[in-house]
C-alpha cells in the first residue's frame, strides 16, 4: 500500500466530561491507538473531523483517499454522515467498533462500508487492515466499472438494432445494408454508431 494515502478519521470527540466514565475512556485509548498506528506506518492522517452536518463538505475540501471511522454508540450517525460524504466520490470506508452485532455488521457492509472491524485494535494492526480494504475497494470498483461498462454496451446495441430496423423497414434494405449506410453516417460525422442510431429514433419520434 502507498503510505502517502491521504487519510481522514471520523470521530466523536473524546474530551472526558466524566473521568469515571469507562466507555469514553476505551474509546478514546482506542482512538489514540488508531491514529499512532497511522502515524507509526507512515500514513497522511489529514484530519479527524466529527461526524457532523458539516462531513461532507470538509471531505470534498480534504479529497483524502481513506475515510475511517471510529464510532461506539453513534456508530450509526456516524456511517450516516460518511456514507453521504462519500455517495458522489466513492472511497473506501474503514469502520472501527466495538459493536458486533451481525445486524449492525450487515447494515454498515450494505451502506457501503469496505471493512468493520470489532475491537482488538493495537498500531501494528492497522496496515494489513488498511492494505485488504483497499484491496478490495479496488477489485468491487473494477467490478462495478465492468458492470456498468456491459450495461452500457447492452444498451448500445439494442440502440443499434432498433434503429436498423427502422432503417430496414421504411427504406427497404438488408439488415447488412442498414447496418453498412449507419457506419458510413457515423464515420462521415464522426459520431459512434450508438450516437447516430438515437438521433434517427429520435428523429423518427419526432415525425411518429
Amino acid at each position: 500500500m502507498n503510505n502517502h494515502l491521504r487519510i481522514v478519521v471520523v470521530a466523536p470527540d473524546t474530551a472526558l466530561n466524566e473521568p469515571d466514565d469507562q466507555q469514553a475512556l476505551d474509546l478514546a485509548e482506542r482512538n489514540r491507538s488508531l491514529r499512532i498506528g497511522l502515524l507509526e506506518s507512515g500514513f497522511n492522517l489529514v484530519a479527524t473531523l466529527p461526524a457532523d452536518v458539516f462531513l461532507s463538505e470538509r471531505i470534498a475540501q480534504l479529497q483524502p483517499d481513506m475515510v475511517i471511522v471510529d464510532a461506539e454508540s453513534d456508530a450509526r450517525d456516524a456511517l450516516e454522515h460518511v456514507v453521504i460524504a462519500t455517495r458522489d466520490a466513492p472511497r473506501p470506508i474503514v469502520m472501527f467498533t466495538n459493536d458486533s452485532d451481525p445486524s449492525h455488521v450487515r447494515q454498515a457492509v450494505a451502506a457501503g462500508v469496505t471493512a468493520y472491524v470489532v475491537s482488538g485494535m493495537s498500531p501494528e494492526r492497522i496496515r494489513p487492515i488498511l492494505d485488504v480494504a483497499m484491496a478490495r475497494f479496488e477489485h468491487e470498483q473494477a467490478l462495478k466499472d465492468e458492470l456498468n461498462t456491459a450495461r452500457m454496451e447492452l444498451k448500445d446495441r439494442k440502440t443499434i438494432d432498433r434503429a436498423k430496423a427502422l432503417l430496414m423497414q421504411r427504406q427497404g434494405l438488408s439488415e447488412e445494408q442498414a447496418y453498412n449506410k449507419m457506419r458510413k453516417s457515423a464515420m462521415d460525422k464522426g459520431l459512434k454508431l450508438a450516437e447516430v442510431a438515437q438521433r434517427m429514433l429520435d428523429v423518427a419520434d419526432l415525425w411518429a
